[in-house]
């Protein structure tokens, strides 16, 4: 019997309320869409020099969470049979066909990134755009085309995060600022070392499920410098938005401390090219990451309160 069928024919003991809402933020990756939530705040904020309009916070939270989620359930759905060879994701509710019928999954997530879209896309045309590319990338190209085939996958797919801090910049008119390309360039340039980090940690699980992840189809020594040179370019790109008239030292410091203990947890893993080591990374580069979104935030805030 295929997984398929198996899938298809599983029946699944009523859920409680509890398990419901834990299936479905593990369905929509609502782990990930507040990161991403949080990353389109951050150029929403930086677009405008301190706190956008409500209007516009809650356009960019509702659209952002519709179009992140359904990109993510959709690329659950297409990994079904890679996921349940992954001791990592096998217990995803469609791996483990806690969903009875799959391709509803697919249909509901669908119109997520489409409500997304439509919901901005006579009043805010560029936010509309990069809500579609932020899907298309992840959908498209990363997930369909790049992730079987390449070891570049994450590399490039790491656009997909790089279009909810566009996303997050267009919706206050200030897509074309300097401030928020660089701020999308650093997501963009911190997907790769985050995620390499992650796969080092389950190198086994992608080699069992043939995904040519770098640290599969590298060396552990190999993947630990590349993780380097993309955490290098990240912190680089991180300290350099501060010449930013939005931001300044209040932004400078924290995000000083924070590369800095990335960068020697780095060092530490390319000296120590281990499992614990890698995973140390991958949770350190995740509270590097909000920490410097955080610190856009305030020191914009704070910019806007100092000269008004």
């Amino acid at each position: 019997m295929s997984l398929d069928t198996q899938l298809a024919g599983k029946v699944t003991e009523r859920m409680t309320f509890r398990e419901f809402i834990k299936m479905l933020v593990t369905l929509f990756k609502l782990r990930i869409v507040i990161l991403l939530l949080f990353a389109a705040l951050g150029g929403a904020f930086l677009g405008a020099q301190g706190v956008p309009a409500l209007k516009e916070v809650i356009a960019v939270l509702i659209t952002g969470a519709l179009a992140a989620g359904g990109a993510s359930a959709i690329n659950q759905y297409l990994e079904i049979k890679s996921d349940a060879q992954m001791r990592r994701t096998m217990k995803r509710p469609l791996a483990a066909g806690v969903i009875e019928r799959p391709a509803l999954v697919l249909w509901i997530s669908g119109a997520m990134v489409l409500a997304a879209v439509l919901m901005v896309l006579f009043t805010r045309p560029v936010m509309a755009l990069y809500l579609f590319l932020g899907a298309l990338i992840y959908v498209g190209v990363y997930t369909i085309w790049l992730k079987p085939r390449s070891v570049l996958n994450i590399v490039i797919g790491g656009a997909a995060g790089s279009m909810a801090v566009m996303t997050g910049g267009a919706a206050v008119g200030a897509a074309s600022d300097p401030g928020v390309i660089v701020l999308a360039l650093l997501l963009f340039l911190w997907t790769p070392a985050h995620f390499w980090a992650l796969a080092m940690f389950y190198e086994e699980d992608y080699a069992r499920a043939d995904v040519p992840m770098l640290p599969v189809k590298e060396t552990a020594g190999n993947t630990a410098w590349w993780i380097f040179v993309h955490a290098a370019s990240t912190g680089l790109a991180a300290l350099l938005l501060a010449v930013h008239p939005a931001l300044g030292w209040t932004y400078f410091v924290p995000t000083l401390i924070i590369t800095t203990l990335m960068m020697i947890s780095c060092i530490r893993l390319i000296r120590t090219p281990e499992r614990k080591q890698a995973i140390k990374l991958f949770i350190l580069s995740n509270i590097f990451l909000a920490m410097v979104l955080a610190a856009v935030m305030l020191a914009a805030t704070g910019n806007q309160l100092l000269f008004t």
